[in-house]
């Protein structure tokens, strides 16, 4: 596995993930999804905009006008199942700081009558759910490589009891490269491919 380096700025980084965390631990606070949301929004902005850490490239932050973000569904609010006796299967991916990251499926969540999604597993140091997803708008409205929901690394966690967690497709938000290409970001594997749109969360940026 190839070792991972250090961040250019690792008080900067563990800021952000700070900051995401807080902006996320105000989202699970909120009673009402839709207040919730337009707080994550706000709050997600405020970040791209200002954040050293932020994948916005440092000259165009001042001029950043905020994520295209579609209007709150809350037919998009799953409190989903997570069937954890699956197939084992991996994947992974190289990125810019961590080297080669490594994830396992521990689990398929059912979003309803719409989709069944893998939820992966960071396997290493720390470990961390990840949930990605790749719907028909990908390359158009959405971001082609597909956008989070679920990444618990970065402190984005919607909340889970048991064997079900929350899974909002509101909150679905571009990676890193989706805002420059310099970023090397993990994608939507095929468990996390949908066949139907999902016109919510943050669109392709401008």
């Amino acid at each position: 596995m190839d070792m991972p380096s250090a961040p250019a700025d690792p008080l900067g980084l563990v800021d952000w993930r700070r900051r995401v965390a807080s902006l996320y631990a105000r989202v699970r606070a909120e009673a009402d999804p839709a207040v919730a949301h337009d707080q994550w929004r706000n709050g997600r902005d405020v970040l791209l905009r200002t954040h050293s850490e932020s994948p916005i490239p440092a000259a165009e932050r001042a001029a950043f006008a905020g994520a295209t973000v579609a209007g709150y569904d809350s037919s998009l609010r799953f409190d989903a199942s997570v069937d954890r006796n699956v197939e084992p299967r991996s994947f992974e991916v190289v990125t810019g700081t961590d080297g080669m990251v490594r994830f396992k499926r521990v689990g398929v969540a059912r979003l309803g009558d719409l989709a069944l999604l893998d939820v992966w597993w960071l396997d290493q140091y720390g470990g961390g759910l990840f949930v990605p997803i790749k719907d028909a708008l990908a390359g158009t409205r959405t971001y082609g490589g597909g956008r989070y929901v679920i990444d618990t690394v970065k402190g984005a966690d919607l909340g889970s009891i048991g064997d079900r967690m929350i899974i909002d497709l509101n909150f679905a938000y571009n990676p890193s490269c989706a805002y420059d290409p310099a970023w090397a970001c993990p994608l939507a594997p095929p468990g996390n491919v949908i066949a139907s749109p999902v016109l919510a969360g943050e669109l392709t940026p401008r």
